[in-house]
This record gives structure tokens, sequence and C-alpha cells, in this order.
């Protein structure tokens, strides 16, 4: 009956708008959470942030919470994903435009990102929180703004438009998505995984969850596309179908806002921030602390490059499929193998996390990874079987990273506690998610400006063989090389390994445990 209540809560807050927010809460151990008596420690920052970590309440972090995470990921990839491989074949097979003018629109855009996506992570670690928490409340407002944003972005019609109103739009609708909305729910919901639980492991669990989402994303993408938006000419040639793309894009809408609505209803905040009125840090200190973080530029440099790799990898492999082994629907299995590898490794990655390390395990990939492709590269493969035991391989090292990556950001949340006394979750991940979002630019914008350059004709039905050879250089060369960079760079960089992890957790601990005695 109590879980059915709490339910009925969420599902009502959910609906109703759940706008007020908390005053600052008393100091005693017990007190009323919700509906239901818990178990608070407290600590107060050199800010006067007063963190109350929840030790017991109605229900504890559970498979539930996993669950629910998982969800928010895959309403993520609905628009994420579906951009970073199909948006760049939209905008040049479907509206016309050249490879040259989407990389420059790719490319301009996460300058406007530089702006929001720090002020909305400085927004959520400033603003009291509503009362279905300070992350969670984000997911509820902008679901259904993100899923419409992205819909619209995929306007078939569009294409008949002169090509001055044709560029507003895709500026408009792009920026629309990419820099307000999907920013908008995206870094409260990266920042969410520290507060729903305190503990190391569940954060671990967390990421691999998220991972699992994304995979799952990726493959529902991977293998349905390609067969609804392309089709085969008299000639043999793969062509794709406009309409397709429009009605795919609005489907995925709703898909994502179910997804998100499944994030809200499932998971729990449970370490709670009460903000007291101090002198406001200004931005030059926030970014002061923040370039002090080794671990954090050690991995915004490696986020760069791996979404370079990852998504110049799969927007490519859309033309080399289409162009060098002349078969688009074989794309779907490649896909399926792809994301395969990724939910072999889930259900052992705890136990590799907890023999060896995130960090450890995450530089092993990266070297799989990347020695994989450049042999792929060096090969020159021809059939598509071959290439997909070798593909298969590569990403189970790029899956293992990816499975461990998002633990990393709750690591370096608390080292930046420790270094300067600020809990600053959504700050961090806002760094984060804007490097992510520069390499997603760097994967559309050079991707674009290379198909320029190796001769790609967007408007011709078929490609010549020297156009082929070089989009299968492209589609191996770079993903190999960028992956044994981040390989050097969690390798020799990023100093937080499992006993640096331990360390730091156990001064967060005594720390919590000191004020909880004051």
């Amino acid at each position: 009956m109590r879980s059915d209540r709490k339910m009925s809560h969420a599902i009502t807050d959910f609906a109703g708008g759940a706008a007020g927010t908390t005053g600052p809460a008393p100091r005693s151990r017990w007190e009323r959470f919700g509906e239901v008596e818990v178990a608070m420690a407290r600590t107060v920052d050199d800010r006067g942030n007063e963190k109350t970590d929840v030790a017991a309440d109605d229900r504890p972090f559970g498979l539930r919470d996993k669950i629910g995470y998982m969800f928010g990921d895959f309403g993520n990839d609905f628009s994420f994903i579906f951009a970073s491989s199909y948006l760049m074949v939209f905008y040049t097979k479907v509206l016309g435009l050249s490879g040259y003018v989407v990389g420059l629109l790719f490319l301009g855009a996460r300058f406007v990102d530089a702006f929001t996506d720090v002020t909305m992570g400085r927004i959520v670690d400033n603003m009291q929180p509503a009362r279905d928490g300070r992350f969670r409340c984000w997911i509820r407002r902008m679901c259904v703004p993100v899923a419409v944003s992205s819909s619209i972005m995929y306007l078939y019609f569009v294409r008949d438009w002169p090509y001055g109103a044709k560029l507003a739009y895709v500026i408009f609708t792009y920026l629309l998505w990419s820099s307000f909305c999907y920013t908008a729910i995206n870094i409260p919901y990266g920042s969410m995984a520290s507060v729903i639980s305190p503990d190391v492991k569940d954060r671990a669990s967390l990421s691999t969850f998220r991972s699992i989402g994304a995979s799952l994303a990726g493959l529902a993408i991977g293998v349905l596309v390609p067969l609804i938006v392309y089709e085969t000419d008299a000639e043999g040639n793969q062509i794709v179908r406009p309409v397709d793309f429009t009605v795919t894009a609005a489907v995925f809408g709703v898909l994502a806002v179910a997804c998100y609505v499944l994030c809200y209803l499932l998971c729990r905040e449970r370490v709670v921030f009460e903000k007291k009125e101090k002198a406001k840090e200004s931005v030059w200190d926030m970014l002061r602390g923040l370039g002090r973080n080794r671990p954090l530029l050690a991995l915004v440099c490696a986020a760069l490059v791996l979404l370079l790799a990852t998504l110049m990898g799969q927007a490519m492999n859309n033309y080399l499929f289409l162009d060098y082994f002349r078969n688009a629907r074989a794309l779907s299995a490649v896909n399926v193998v792809s994301v395969g590898s990724t939910l072999l490794l889930a259900p052992f990655i705890s136990g590799i996390v907890l023999r060896f390390g995130k960090k450890e395990a995450g530089a092993v990939g990266m070297l799989v990874a990347g020695v994989t492709y450049l042999l792929l590269f060096f090969l020159r493969v021809r059939t598509i079987p071959l290439f997909m035991g070798l593909l298969f391989l590569g990403t189970l090292g790029s899956g293992l990273f990816n499975l461990v990556i998002w633990a990393y950001i709750t690591d370096i949340i608390d080292y930046q506690e420790i270094a300067t006394g600020r809990r600053e979750d959504g700050t961090v991940y806002a760094v984060y998610s804007f490097a992510r979002k520069v390499g997603q630019a760097l994967a559309g914008g050079l991707g674009g400006f290379v198909l320029t350059a190796i001769g790609y004709v967007s408007e011709a039905s078929a490609q010549t063989q020297e156009v082929a050879e070089r989009i299968y250089t492209v589609a191996t060369l770079v993903p190999g090389i960028c992956y044994l960079v981040v390989f050097l760079i969690i390798q020799f960089a990023y100093p937080l390994g499992r006993r640096e992890v331990e360390e730091n957790t156990a001064v967060l601990r005594e720390k919590r445990e000191r004020q909880d005695e004051i």
C-alpha cells in the first residue's frame, strides 16, 4: 500500500506541476520526507549549502531506480542518436544541403552551447528544489518540449522551400532542439545520478543501466530506421524515402516522452540540498575552480575525442553501406552487432569494475577498440560478414568504456567537493555535456567537410568507386586513431583510479559522519 501511495503521489506531481519549493529543513536527525519519517545525515559546505543524505526512506535504492534511470537515457537517445546518425543524411539527401553547410551549422551551434550548457548547470545548482526534487522536476517540465523540437527538425516538405527559407528553418529548429530543449533536460538528468544514491557502487550500477538504455535506443534506431527510410531503386541504388523520415521522427518523439515519464516515476532523489543565502560565486571563480579539476579536464578531452570517433563512425556507416557495400539493409544487422556487444558485457560490468577499477577497465576497452578499427583500415574488408565480425570486437572495447564512463562523472563530482568544499553536480555535468556536444559537432561538422573534400555528390544516386574507397578510409581510420588517443588520455592523464576513488569515498563518508555528530 505504501509503495502504491508513493507512486500515486509521483503521478500527481508529474501531472499537476509540483511547483512548490522546500525551505531550510530543521537540524534534527529524524525528519518528515514526503509522508514518511526518514533518517538524515547533514553536512554544510563552505558556501553554506546544507546537504542531507537520506539514510533510509520508504523505498531504498534498488532495481526500480536503475530501470528508471535507464529509461531516461532511452528517451534522450530517441533524439540524440537519431540526430547523430541520420540528421546529416536528412539534410543532405532530403533537403539537398551541402555537407559544408551542414558542418558549419553543427560547429556554430556549439558556440551557443558554450553558454546554454553551463547556464543550465548553474540554474539547477542554485535554484531551490521543487517538491519533486532539484533535478527530477526538469524531466517533468521538458520532456514534451524536447520531443516536439526533435520531431520538427525532420519535416520533409521543407525541401520545396526557397533556399533561404530552408536554411533559416534548419538553423532555428536545430538550435531550438540542441542548444535549448535538449540541454534543459539532459543536464538535470545526468546530474541526478549523484543524488539518487550517495553510494559509489550504486552510482556505478546507474552508469551501467544508463549505457544499457543508450544501447537499447541505439538498437531500436539502428535496426528499424534503415529498414524504414531507405529503399532500392530500379538501378539497385540505395535512396531515401523523405516522408518516412518525418513519420519516424514523430514516433520517436512520442516514445521519448513515454521513456521520460517512466524515468520520472521510477527514480527518487535521496541526497537533498537546501541553499542558504550567500554571496554569489562569480563566473570566473567557478571556472577557476573547475580549471583546477584535473580529472574533469582529462575526461572533457577524452569525451570530445570519443564522441568524434563514435558519432563520425555512426554517421559514416550510413554512407559506407550505401556507397561502399551497396547494401543499406545490412546496416540494420551491423547495428545489432554493435549494440549486442554492449548488452553482452552489461551483466559482467560490476564484477569487472570491482576487480580492476573503472579507469583501468575503460582504458583497456579503448585500446581494444582502437587497434580493431586500425586493423579494419589496413585490411580493406570487402565482405560484410568479416566486417561485422571485426566490428563486434571493436564495439566490445568501446562498449566496455561506455558502460563505465557515466560513473566517472560522479567520481569527479566527489573530487570537486573534496577539492573546493562545494557541491556542484549540475555545473560539473554541464561542462562534461558541453564537451560531448563539441565532439558531436566535430563529428557532424568534420563529417560534412570530409564528404565535400572526398568528392561526395549529395544529388547523385550513386557515388564513384574512388569516393566509396575514401568513405571506407574515413569510417575506419578516424575512429581507430581517436580511440587510441582516448586510451592515452585515460591511462596517463585521468588520475582517479580504483585506489583514489576509494580514498575519496572514505573522506566524504568521514566528513558526513563528523557533521552528523555535531
